[in-house]
């Protein structure tokens, strides 16, 4: 029995915008992200079929879930399995404080080891682990079900590895947005991305999950 989930990625943060790492620290939405999270709302409230919302329980990704949820009548139930990475010592920074900061741990994070954990943050592979096993009591919830779940770019990322069978060190060259719908189908099977990347929706511009500064 397949279970449909929209994996959403929250709406855009000033941090964000300034590509600095947030991990767990709790950034709200900046005002440009509210007006995704309305946009992405009214989407979602007019296509309707959603039987739960789950979210992160950080702020960015309940802010962003709030609107389609409450449009829907539906009760947003958090997750905190379903957080960012925890980025430890790297948080508050953008890449080149990182590097002038940690020179000896960014060489290594450069490196992609998934085994590589910034001083007090968790490994990639331990955070792909915690967010897959995350969603398993999420979709065995809900069989032949449509669920909606908002969380994080870091999040998104591990779902498509897993959707995809991708190992963890292959660069990645798919995009991970704010507010966009992500779309993954569930079954005994494993998982299958049925779309990914759909920012249709939205009338403004949305940022990629990555470090790159802007010109």
């Amino acid at each position: 029995m397949t279970t449909q989930v929209l994996f959403i990625r929250h709406g855009e943060t000033d941090w964000n915008r300034i590509k600095r790492i947030q991990g767990h620290i709790d950034i709200p939405l900046s005002g440009h992200g509210f007006l995704q999270a309305e946009q992405l709302g009214a989407r979602l409230a007019r296509e309707g079929g959603l039987d739960a919302v789950y979210s992160s329980d950080l702020l960015r990704a309940q802010q962003t879930a709030r609107p389609f949820a409450d449009a829907l009548g539906l009760d947003l139930r958090l997750s905190e399995g379903l957080r960012e990475r925890q980025y430890g010592a790297f948080q508050g920074h953008d890449s080149d404080e990182i590097n002038v900061k940690f020179p000896a741990e960014y060489v290594e994070w450069q490196t992609r080891d998934p085994g590589f954990a910034p001083p007090e943050g968790e490994s990639q592979r331990v955070f792909y682990h915690r967010v897959i096993h995350a969603m398993e009591p999420i979709v065995a919830a809900h069989p032949g079900g449509r669920i909606a779940c908002v969380a994080h770019g870091g999040v998104l990322d591990c779902i498509y590895r897993f959707a995809m069978k991708l190992p963890l060190t292959d660069p990645r060259n798919w995009p991970l947005l704010n507010c966009s719908v992500n779309i993954v189908d569930y079954d005994e099977g494993g998982a299958k991305v049925v779309s990914w990347g759909d920012v249709s929706h939205l009338a403004t511009d949305t940022e990629d999950d990555n470090l790159r500064k802007r010109a």
